[in-house]
């Protein structure tokens, strides 16, 4: 009897350790889900700027993933205020506007999830490439909402924006990416080029003649190990372009871990991200 007591409370002890476990990852779970974005720096020497031109600082946003519980447009109105504190010259959005997420407890008008972007504030404008939720979605009611309030979108498809040339890919993960095209619409634009996609994986194809190419959809993960890496990074590539900047061949990569969720409502060991692309014309 002795013994069979002695098991009882040592059951009960790993029981409650247990449940203290899963009480303290649910609190950091959900910390890391509503935590405002970190604003992550860099800088890229683009050799297309002429010399002596003023840098271009780009805020770039992915995967805002409009829905509730998590991501209403209240919350969303919060970063666009804070995005805008950094004076970016140029806005890009690597996609996913919206998410559809069977746990969300609420999904949101096109209009509803438009909305607060128009007050994004950019000197050379605010661009938009489509994320393989959007098309998901309804692509076209999300078009006509960003139509209706001056944000640009580009899919296979090119414009400048001061001294850059901006390419826009189609959703790659949806198969509507198409390189050739957006590669071809770049070519009679004159200015450094950048290319906006919301996957990272088509970067192994870009042509150095496009050394910066911007991209999300990954999450970093969304649910990470808290010693780096994560069980699913939603690219053929697994980590090697699943987060961060990358520098490979000449040419430069920047994942963003995004702002909002896909699938399930929750972020751990990552946190949402904007980040700060200063690009800068060579040294003379």
């Amino acid at each position: 009897m002795r013994r069979k007591g002695e098991w009882r409370r040592l059951a009960a002890r790993l029981a409650g350790v247990a449940l203290l476990v899963a009480l303290g990852l649910a609190a950091k779970a959900w910390s890391d889900t509503m935590a405002d974005p970190r604003v992550v720096e860099t800088t890229f020497v683009h050799k297309g700027l002429p010399p002596g031109s003023g840098p271009v600082r780009i805020a770039l946003l992915s995967d805002i993933h409009v829905a509730g519980p998590d991501m209403p447009p209240e919350r969303l109105e919060r970063i666009v205020d804070r995005v805008n504190a950094l004076r970016p010259d140029l806005v890009l959005i690597a996609g996913d506007l919206v998410s559809e997420k069977r746990l969300a407890t609420r999904v949101y008008t096109p209009a509803q999830i438009v909305a607060p972007l128009a007050a994004l504030d950019a000197p050379l404008g605010v661009i938009v490439v489509p994320g393989n939720h959007d098309h998901w979605f309804g692509w076209p009611g999300l078009a006509a909402e960003l139509d209706r309030h001056g944000i640009i979108l580009l899919a296979n498809s090119a414009r400048t924006a001061g001294p850059l040339v901006i390419g826009g890919l189609d959703d790659d993960f949806t198969g509507r990416a198409d390189l050739r095209r957006t590669l071809a619409a770049m070519e009679p634009l004159a200015g450094a080029r950048v290319l906006l996609s919301h996957s990272p994986d088509p970067f192994p194809d870009v042509p150095n003649s496009v050394p910066l190419v911007l991209a999300g959809h990954t999450h970093c993960g969304q649910i990470a190990y808290p010693w780096g890496g994560a069980p699913a990074t939603m690219s053929d590539y697994g980590g090697r372009y699943a987060c961060g900047r990358v520098d490979e061949h000449g040419k430069t990569l920047v994942v963003g871990a995004g702002l909002g969720t896909s699938l399930a409502p929750v972020r751990l060991f990552t946190r949402p991200e904007v980040w700060l692309v200063t690009v800068r014309a060579k040294t003379p």
